[in-house]
């Protein structure tokens, strides 16, 4: 996997503060599931001087069941609203069992797959917000005897804490990865079981 940082026109290819530089290399050292397949993606250029992006893809037996992206920013000269120089922008969907998708816990119990990805995977972070959203859809008249399906939607960002070497993102790719994999329902690696991690930027086989 490659993860690309964009620059505003003009800039040199590879350009950017070291710190970012090496924040984005980080983030091509993250291990992630073998269900999910990782790429690079363009990333926005008009939110910060400098971001790089990922999406990512849940596919099990070939079907695609959920997909994702993380989008890293960096302000050298830092962001009041973000309280950091850098700030993580995430997103992921998932479809889920329309009685699942019913339940009035299941924004609270959303949000709560990532803060818990995010701590499980020792990724320090704070002013985290976002919204869970959730859509069920049914079908009536002559559509009736389709089934109802359901989706959710995590909508997330937060502010990676910077260490004394600067920003390491592996482990915030690692949480980001697990969250698309519990929100589509795949169990939880049993402790002590390693995940294969799988080839970034090609299908599994």
């Amino acid at each position: 996997m490659v993860a690309r940082h964009e620059t505003h026109p003009g800039s040199g290819a590879g350009a950017g503060p070291a710190e970012f530089r090496a924040a984005v290399e980080s983030m091509r050292q993250a291990s992630l599931r073998p269900e999910v397949f990782c790429e690079e993606m363009p990333a926005p250029q008009r939110i910060a001087p400098w971001s790089s992006a990922l999406s990512g893809d849940v596919t099990v037996d070939d079907e695609d069941l959920g997909t994702g992206r993380l989008i890293l920013l960096h302000d050298p000269a830092g962001n009041d609203a973000w309280d950091g120089t850098y700030r993580c922008v995430a997103y992921a969907r998932a479809d889920i069992d329309p009685e699942l998708g019913a339940d009035p816990m299941l924004a609270a119990v959303g949000w709560s797959w990532l803060t818990e990805a995010l701590e499980a995977h020792g990724a320090a972070f704070h002013a985290a917000s976002g919204t869970v959203t959730c859509v069920t859809t049914e079908s009536f008249g002559g559509m009736a005897d389709e089934p109802g399906t359901a989706q959710v939607e995590i909508r997330a960002s937060w502010t990676p804490t910077v260490g004394d070497d600067g920003l390491d993102m592996t482990a915030h790719v690692e949480a980001w990865g697990e969250l698309m994999c519990t929100a589509v329902g795949l169990p939880p690696v049993p402790e002590g079981v390693t995940a294969i991690p799988s080839r970034r930027g090609q299908r599994g086989t």
